[in-house]
C-alpha cells in the first residue's frame, strides 16, 4: 500500500493572500489515510500543527541544488499558498499518489514533473521572501499599537498584497458611529460590566466622543454625562448622532430627527452583530415637553444583547415581549421587528444594512406578534395610512386588535398558549391579479416547502407568505367593534393597484364533485382560500414534492364564463435577507448567499477577549444559481475550520484589536481540482504573521479531510468577531 505524501509547503511572496496546496492521484478516505499513517516507514515525521517542521524556506530556484529531504533539519517557516488540488486521475496506481505545491515542488524539495503527474498542476510564479516576526500580544491600552521589534512598522506583515490589494497594517481612524472597529477602542475606556446603564432613574450610560481624523480619529468617554447637557446637544443637532456605551461591545446612537412632520427619537445600535444579532433601529415619537432621553430603550437593547449571547435572536417579523411598565405605561407589550421595505429612510440616523426596525406594540396585540406578525405589521400600516407599515412608534395608542374572537387563524395557530403557528416558507409570496393568482415559491426553499407538505394533514395544506416588495398593495385584516374580522386593502400612495399581496394560502382538498365546481378560490381575511377536489389535492402534493409548477382551474363545471387560474410556481427569485451585506475579505456581495448561524460549543478567550464564529455563508458560484442548502460534505468541515481558526488567532486577540481588527472573514473556495482559503478584514488581507498561524491550523484539517471537499465548485465564508469579555 502506498504511503500518503507528507505535507510540505512552497515558498511564496510575503504578501500572498490566498493559500494553496496541491494533490495528485485518487484521494484516500479518512480510514485509508489513518491505516497508511500507521504503516509508514519509521523515522522523524513533521508535526502538521507546527508549520516550522514542514515548511521550506529555500527559494524554488535554489532547491534543485539543496538537499531537502524530510530527515533534514527543519528550516525556518516560509509561507505557503494553500490550493488543495485533486485532479482525480485514475490512471495512476496507488503507489504513485503524490502531493505537490503551487510552485511545482515535491515534499522532498525536488521539482515535480507536473506534466507527467497531471495536466492541471501548473507551477505558479512565487518569489522567496523572509517572514515577519510574530506580533507581540500587547496590553490593553487605548490607541496602542503592537510594534515590530526591528522597526517602527507594526508587526504582522506587509503594507500591500498582490494586485495592489492592501493588507491591514495600522489601525485606521474611526470612520463614524456605525464603524464596528470603533468598538476595538472602547474597552480601555469603560469598566468591565454587562450593563453600564446607571441605576439612578435619570442616569444615562457613558457618552462616547470620536475625535477628528486630524487628531487621530481616536475616542474619549464621558462616564457620567449630564441629562441636561445631553438634551442640549441633541436639540442643537449636528451631522452625527450622540453615541452611548451600553457595554464594551455595544454602542447605541441617538439623534433627534423630524420624520413625516413628527419629532422623533432615533435609536440605532452598533455591536449586536458581534453576538450574531442584526443591528436594531427604533424610532419613538417624542412626547410634548419630553426633556430626557427615554432610557428604557437602552434597557431593551441590553436585553436583546444578552438574549443573543444565550442563543435567542430576533429575526425579521420576530418580537420581544415586555413585562410590567415600560416607557411609563403597563399597556406597552413589546416590540415587533421587521426588515424595512418601501419606507423612506433617507436622512435618518441608521446603520448600514442589513438591520431591523422595531415597532412598539400594545399588550393586546402580543398574540398576533407571536403567531402571525405580518397581519399585525400591515394592520398598523393601514392605521397610520402608510405602506406597508410605519417605522415610528407611538406611545399610549389604542390597540388595533382586541380579544381574538372568531378568525380562521384559530384553526391554523394556537393564539392562546402559542404552542404552534402557521407554517412559514421564507420568501414565499402570494400575488393576486385580475383572473390569476400566483403562489411563488423560491427554489432555494424547496426543503422548507417539502417539510410543510409532509407535515400537513390529508385534506389541507396551509402556509404563510412573506411581504412582497413587488406588490403595489396588500390585503389587510381589520377587527370591527363587534370583534368580527373584515378585509380591506392598503396600497402605495399614488400607485394604481395591479398586484395585491396576501398573507397566507390554504388549499382545502375536501371539495366534492357534486358541488358543481372544478375548484373555488376566495379571499378569507387577509389570505387566499383554494378549495379543490381530493384528486386535485393529490396532484398538487406530488407536484410540490417534485418541484414542478402546478395550475388549478377555478370555476363551475357547467359554465363557459371566464374562469380564474391559481398558479403554483417555483421561481429563482433571489432572497433579500442579506441585502447590503458584503464580505470583510474583499467586499464581495453576500446578498444572494445562503446564511446560516454557527453554533460553537467551545469558547476561545485570551486577556479578557473572546473570538467567536457567528455565521457561515454559502455563496453562489454564478449569478442566478442560488444555494438552496449547504453542500453536505462542507457541513462536516465548517465546525472544524471555525474551531481551528479561533484557536489559531486566540493568542493574538489583543494585538488584533489594537490594530482595529475585531471583525474578519475566512473564505474557503473549492473547484474541480483545488481548494484555497483567504482571510481578511475591512476588504484587506490579514497581516502575514496571522496568516502564518492560520496556515498551521487549517492546512492539516484541509489535507486530512480531502475526502470531505465537494468536487463541485463551492464557496463557504465564515465570519468571526472579537469581543470584550463582559
Amino acid at each position: 500500500m502506498g504511503r500518503p505524501a507528507t505535507l510540505s509547503l512552497c515558498s511564496c511572496t510575503e504578501s500572498t493572500a490566498a493559500r494553496t496546496l496541491l494533490l495528485s492521484g485518487p484521494l484516500l478516505d479518512e480510514g485509508e489515510l489513518g491505516e497508511e499513517r500507521t504503516m509508514s516507514p519509521r523515522g522523524p515525521s513533521p508535526n502538521p500543527s507546527i508549520p516550522s517542521e514542514y515548511c521550506s524556506t529555500v527559494p524554488p530556484l535554489q532547491q534543485d541544488h539543496t538537499s531537502g529531504t524530510l530527515a533534514s533539519a527543519p528550516p525556518t517557516v516560509m509561507v505557503p499558498v494553500s490550493v488543495l488540488k485533486h485532479p482525480g486521475n485514475d490512471a495512476f496506481p496507488r503507489e504513485q499518489r503524490q502531493v505537490w505545491f503551487a510552485d511545482g515542488l515535491l515534499p522532498n524539495g525536488q521539482v515535480a514533473d507536473t506534466t507527467r503527474l497531471a495536466s492541471g498542476g501548473k507551477r505558479s510564479a512565487a518569489e522567496p521572501s523572509s517572514v515577519t516576526a510574530e506580533p507581540p500580544v500587547a496590553q490593553e491600552t487605548l490607541g496602542a499599537q503592537a510594534k515590530d521589534p526591528q522597526g517602527d512598522r507594526p508587526s504582522g506583515g506587509p503594507a500591500e498584497a498582490p494586485g495592489g490589494q492592501g493588507v491591514v497594517d495600522e489601525r485606521p481612524p474611526a470612520s463614524g458611529p456605525w464603524d464596528y472597529s470603533l468598538l476595538a477602542r472602547v474597552a480601555g475606556c469603560v469598566e468591565r460590566s454587562s450593563s453600564l446603564l446607571p441605576e439612578e432613574e435619570e442616569g444615562l450610560p457613558p457618552l462616547l466622543f470620536i475625535t477628528e481624523e486630524e487628531q487621530g480619529g481616536d475616542v474619549q468617554v464621558q462616564v457620567r454625562p449630564s441629562p441636561s447637557q445631553i438634551l442640549r446637544l441633541l436639540e442643537e443637532g449636528g451631522p452625527r448622532p450622540l453615541t452611548f456605551v451600553l457595554n464594551a461591545n455595544l454602542l447605541v446612537n441617538v439623534k433627534l430627527v423630524t420624520y413625516c412632520d413628527k419629532k422623533c427619537w432615533c435609536f440605532s445600535s452598533n455591536g449586536l452583530r458581534g453576538v450574531g444579532q442584526q443591528e436594531l433601529v427604533l424610532m419613538l415619537q417624542r412626547l410634548p415637553g419630553e426633556g430626557a432621553v427615554p432610557r428604557d430603550i437602552f434597557s431593551l437593547y441590553i436585553r436583546v444583547y444578552q438574549d443573543a449571547q444565550r442563543g435567542r435572536f430576533v429575526e425579521d417579523l420576530g418580537s420581544v415581549t415586555l413585562e410590567g411598565s415600560f416607557l411609563g405605561s403597563g399597556e406597552h407589550g413589546g416590540f415587533l421587528f421587521f426588515c424595512p421595505n418601501h419606507q423612506p429612510l433617507g436622512g435618518l440616523s441608521v446603520p448600514p444594512p442589513p438591520f431591523l426596525c422595531g415597532l412598539l406594540i400594545h399588550r393586546l396585540e402580543v398574540p398576533w406578534a407571536k403567531v402571525f406578525p405580518l397581519r399585525l405589521q400591515l394592520r398598523l400600516g393601514a392605521e397610520y395610512s402608510v405602506y406597508p407599515s410605519p417605522v415610528v412608534s407611538v406611545r399610549s395608542r389604542k390597540a388595533v386588535y382586541r380579544e381574538t374572537g372568531h378568525t380562521i387563524m384559530n384553526l391554523l395557530s394556537d393564539l392562546r398558549n402559542f404552542q404552534y403557528s402557521l407554517a412559514m416558507v421564507e420568501g414565499l409570496q402570494v400575488h393576486m391579479e385580475m383572473g390569476n393568482s400566483y403562489i411563488l415559491i423560491p427554489k432555494a426553499r424547496f426543503t422548507q416547502m417539502l417539510k410543510v407538505v409532509n407535515s400537513s394533514n390529508e385534506h389541507v395544506i396551509s402556509v404563510g407568505a412573506g411581504f412582497s416588495p413587488e406588490a403595489d398593495s396588500h390585503l389587510v385584516c381589520f377587527q370591527n367593534e363587534d370583534g368580527n374580522y373584515q378585509t380591506q386593502a392598503n396600497s402605495m400612495l399614488g400607485r394604481t393597484r395591479t398586484v395585491t399581496g396576501a398573507s397566507f394560502v390554504v388549499f382545502n382538498g375536501a371539495l366534492k364533485a357534486s358541488s358543481g365546481f372544478i375548484a373555488k378560490s376566495s379571499i378569507v381575511e387577509d389570505g387566499l382560500m383554494v378549495q379543490i377536489t381530493p384528486d386535485t389535492m393529490e396532484g398538487l402534493r406530488q407536484a410540490l414534492r417534485e418541484q414542478r409548477d402546478f395550475q388549478i382551474l377555478c370555476g363551475r363545471t357547467d359554465s363557459t364564463e371566464t374562469r380564474e387560474n391559481v398558479n403554483v410556481r417555483w421561481v429563482d427569485r433571489p432572497l433579500l435577507a442579506n441585502a447590503g451585506m458584503t464580505s470583510p475579505v474583499d467586499g464581495r456581495s453576500l446578498q444572494e448567499a445562503l446564511r446560516l448561524r454557527m453554533e460553537q460549543n467551545a469558547e476561545f478567550q485570551k486577556d479578557g477577549k473572546t473570538i467567536k464564529c457567528t455565521e457561515v455563508f454559502y455563496l453562489p458560484k454564478a449569478p442566478d444559481c442560488p444555494v438552496s442548502a449547504p453542500p453536505s460534505l462542507f457541513c462536516r468541515l465548517q465546525q472544524e475550520i471555525a474551531t481551528a481558526t479561533c484557536a489559531a488567532l486566540c493568542p493574538n486577540l489583543t494585538a488584533l484589536k489594537d490594530r482595529g481588527i475585531n471583525f474578519l472573514g475566512l473564505r474557503i473556495s473549492s473547484d474541480n481540482d483545488m481548494v484555497e482559503y483567504q482571510a481578511g478584514s475591512g476588504g484587506h488581507a490579514l497581516p502575514q504573521s496571522y496568516m502564518n498561524h492560520l496556515d498551521g491550523a487549517l492546512i492539516p484539517i484541509i489535507h486530512g479531510r480531502t475526502s470531505s471537499i465537494p468536487p463541485q465548485p463551492s464557496d463557504m465564508e465564515l465570519l468571526f468577531y472579537i469581543t470584550q469579555t463582559v
